[in-house]
């Protein structure tokens, strides 16, 4: 038997349980995987709100999660990874072999689990805007998960790049070399003082009306990449890459190399598997730093 967290029903994180449940029989192809830590993903509230049924069809009782660290079982092997199942909010979970890469040591367990959904989204929105030595850069939500590691990204792209982010953040941003700019209104005039004479490329990893942000500052619609806004690609031809157009093992591995060798930081903050409700609810506030774990 192994802990996991489920659902019975859509609705807020209240409905989450965890609960007792024979250990997965991993299928052809995969292998059980001990989860030592698993990041949270706003993705994972749309599908338990039943907001998003069309896209992830949902049948009870359901389970949540899709990054994963962990050690397979019978080998020792240490991996990070991710499964298109959903159900690493527990204890053991049955991942494809091939969507599994190598920890490094230097990685903590913690960071390690938070590192696949967020890391390709930003792996994939830098390459999608061409981030390059000289381009200005905004990141709208700089200070969640995605943005964390998008605005590091961009910087050693070689961009300078400026982050929309809540002002208890500003200190995080700085110290990384990112110029911070509060969100809320005048943000317009606030990014056009912060960047000076152009703005050659913008991320949206928040949602509201920052792609027309974008657009006002300037920023050519191919050189725009939103990973929330969907209706601002058909109305604006604007991109929309994200985790599934860098779900490979090998950007998984190349991200981990840079923590590893202090290069790009996540920050984490971690929740015992009893407490994954509290977690949810911080969550969905969208104002938390990084990424927030699961740790079985």
């Amino acid at each position: 038997m192994a802990r996991v967290v489920r659902f019975d029903r859509f609705g807020g994180p209240d409905v989450l349980q965890v609960t007792d449940e024979p250990a997965p029989v991993p299928g052809e192809g995969a292998v059980l995987v001990r989860v030592r830590a698993a990041g949270l993903n706003p993705v994972e509230s749309g599908i338990r709100g039943g907001f998003l049924d069309k896209v992830y069809p949902t049948t009870f009782p359901s389970r949540q999660g899709r990054d994963v660290a962990g050690v397979v079982e019978g080998t020792g092997r240490e991996v990070i990874g991710w499964t298109d199942e959903r159900g690493t909010h527990a204890e053991l979970v049955a991942v494809p072999a091939s969507h599994l890469t190598d920890r490094p040591a230097g990685v903590p367990w913690e960071v390690a689990g938070a590192l696949y959904t967020a890391g390709a989204a930003a792996y994939a929105a830098v390459r999608a805007i061409s981030a390059g030595t000289g381009d200005t850069v905004v990141v709208a939500g700089a200070a969640g998960g995605v943005g964390t590691i998008a605005v590091q990204l961009a910087r050693l792209a070689g961009a300078t790049v400026i982050g929309l982010a809540g002002e208890d953040h500003h200190e995080w941003l700085r110290a990384h070399g990112v110029v911070p700019v509060a969100y809320g209104d005048g943000v317009e005039e606030r990014v056009r003082a912060a960047a000076g004479e152009k703005v050659d490329a913008f991320i949206d990893a928040f949602g509201a009306d920052y792609v027309d942000l974008a657009l006002r500052l300037g920023v050519q619609p191919d050189r725009i990449d939103t990973l929330i806004n969907f209706a601002a690609v058909a109305q604006h031809g604007v991109k929309a890459q994200g985790s599934n157009d860098a779900s490979r093992p090998e950007v998984l591995a190349e991200l981990a190399a840079l923590v590893a060798e202090g290069r790009l930081e996540v920050p984490v903050r971690a929740f015992p598997l009893e407490r994954i409700a509290e977690a949810y609810e911080l969550l969905e506030r969208r104002h938390t730093l990084g990424k927030l774990v699961i740790v079985p």
